[in-house]
């Protein structure tokens, strides 16, 4: 283990031009080399970056279709008719869904919403589900965060008398036809200069779209006015929850979003802090709402209801909201143990493979495995074995599951190859569901592999870190703890910065809470203390020399504070 050389470091230099960005922002050349290094080149997108406003959110009109789906909704809002939201069961779509009903609501609609039975009904729109919701009397159906690919569906609903308005973020197909309003940043022919927004942040630009227009109409004269801001906790939540770029829009609804978080003011976001034992007064982060709050959600519609969730956010009663989270946050203790099961039965499936170390990808499935929490599964063994992975579970004669992705490797792309074998796929880049006949399981397997094998390398399968420098011991203090929080709030695509440094000697090592390890390193005279988690099987360390790669913190412990090293990886030398 002391000769480790599993994963490959690599450094981000780009100081010649962070010299030039410095001295045009009036900031240290660490911040602009940080800020490059997140593609961050404009002067503009510097200033936004470094102090993002929500005066800074671009027009919502500039998405394609924006102009006639608010025509249309806002004159079944004057008309007070029966409009549902249908949602779909992740965090992204419930939160999508709760913002738009509530606003409604707010508005005096009828207003109703929809989401999809997770294990019964699958993703996105079902013909059963629409015609359910015609029968309730449903005027106008609008999708969020899912839909772009719904077009029979779409036009079922159509013939039963609904129009429909799509709002997704996922990918739009290349045989894509705008049967009805369809507002999508990733459409080809949208104005929208960002593409990343999630569900919910595409839910609150329809609702600020809305309001201008009724604003302009007239509509709330002698009558209350929405404030949209008070829904950027719901925004915050379901945007780091679906690991959209935290850049431009998504890091303004981070941003100000986690502000309305920690003040709690809804009831149901007040009881989920609570049962994720999370205090009111202090600073609550992106990493809690990543690991603690979105896990808890995610888990009604793995193992119970979704719908429940929507119930959460939409209440203003405080007992049915303790009520509801305490639900969640039974269900999410089941859900982890479910998950370590099958994550334990994977890693032994795949450890009998005989040519694993060739195998480009990885493709499980088992008729006893849950499929609501297969995507999970499927997450954990991409990380692991750095090959894009498919969970499966079977129900009758069909396989449905999840898979995830490396970098590089558009899984998205490999899955519309495979359409003619495939019952139903969709989702991103890096993430999508499927199903698929079981008869047909070994061709999906060889032929998924073979697209793998064309597009990754053996090189692509070995893990790379990114460092952002290698910094010299003394260049580590307070200056640059704060330098770097100037960057919060973290996430996809603007990661915490990653240092390396070195060599150190360990002077102290030390197993913590049995997986973790507590270490003091030591070099040029300076001496830090470090926590490496998940490491502990490189106990004992002392007197052994080290290169390492780190994030810089302030550890705050018993009203002390310090810096500390969180090690991400070491190297011995």
């Amino acid at each position: 283990m002391l000769n480790n050389k599993d994963k490959i470091w690599r450094i981000k230099d780009n100081a010649l031009n962070a010299t030039w960005l410095a001295r045009k922002l009036g900031v240290s050349n660490l911040t602009a080399s940080l800020l490059l290094n997140r593609n961050v080149t404009a002067l503009d997108s510097a200033r936004s970056f470094l102090s993002p406003r929500l005066g800074d959110l671009r027009d919502p009109f500039l998405l394609r279709d924006m102009d006639r789906a608010v025509e249309i909704i806002s004159a079944f809002i004057q008309k007070r008719e029966k409009i549902t939201v249908y949602g779909d069961y992740d965090v992204d779509g419930i939160t999508a869904t709760s913002l738009l009903v509530d606003f409604l609501l707010k508005l005096g609609v009828p207003a109703s919403f929809y989401i999809p039975d997770r294990l019964k009904e699958g993703y996105s729109l079902n013909n059963e589900a629409v015609e359910k919701i015609a029968k309730t009397g449903t005027s106008l159906l609008i999708t969020v965060d899912c839909g772009i690919s719904s077009f029979k569906e779409i036009a079922m609903a159509k013939k039963l008398g609904m129009e429909v308005v799509v709002t997704d973020h996922h990918k739009v197909p290349p045989d894509f036809n705008a049967i009805c309003p369809a507002i999508n940043p990733a459409r080809p022919d949208s104005l929208f200069p960002f593409r990343e927004l999630a569900g919910v942040g595409l839910s609150l630009y329809l609702a600020i779209a809305i309001r201008s227009n009724l604003r302009d109409a007239g509509f709330f004269k002698g009558m209350y006015e929405p404030d949209l801001s008070l829904y950027l906790d719901l925004v915050a939540i379901g945007t780091i929850a679906d690991v959209v770029p935290v850049l431009e829009e998504n890091r303004i609804f981070i941003k100000k979003g986690l502000d309305v978080l920690r003040k709690g003011q809804r009831p149901g976001v007040r009881a989920l802090l609570r049962v994720a034992g999370i205090k009111g007064d202090r600073d609550l982060t992106v990493n809690d709402v990543a690991f603690k709050i979105a896990p808890r959600i995610n888990a009604a519609g793995r193992l119970g209801s979704a719908s429940s969730a929507v119930h959460l956010f939409l209440t203003s009663d405080e007992s049915e909201a303790c009520a509801i989270a305490e639900r969640m946050d039974y269900l999410n203790t089941q859900r982890q143990g479910i998950q370590n099961k099958i994550v334990s039965e994977s890693r032994d499936r795949i450890e009998k493979i005989d040519d694993l170390e060739e195998r480009r990808a990885i493709v499980l499935y088992d008729a006893s495995w849950h499929r609501g929490v297969v995507g999970i599964v499927a997450s954990r063994i991409t990380e692991e074995y750095n090959r894009p992975a498919f969970i499966l579970s079977a129900e009758g004669d069909l396989l449905r599951g999840s898979g995830r992705s490396i970098d590089g490797f558009d899984l998205y792309g490999a899955l519309f190859q495979l359409g003619d074998i495939l019952q139903q796929f969709g989702g991103h880049s890096h993430a999508a569901g499927v199903s698929l006949k079981q008869r047909d399981i070994r061709e999906f397997c060889e032929r998924f592999e073979g697209i793998a094998r064309s597009e990754i390398d053996l090189d692509d399968m070995v893990p790379k870190i990114y460092a952002d420098a290698k910094i010299s011991p003394e260049s580590i203090n307070p200056q640059m703890v704060r330098e770097i929080e100037d960057l919060l709030p973290f996430g996809q695509d603007n990661p915490q910065p990653i240092f390396w440094a070195g060599p150190f000697n360990v002077l102290f090592s030390k197993v913590v809470a049995k997986n973790h390890l507590k270490l003091r390193l030591k070099a040029q005279g300076f001496i830090f203390d470090c926590i490496a988690f998940r490491m502990a099987e490189y106990h004992p360390l002392e007197g052994k020399s080290v290169d390492a790669l780190f994030h810089v913190e302030i550890n705050k412990w018993k009203g002390m504070e310090a810096i500390q090293l969180v090690i991400v990886d070491l190297h011995f030398v």
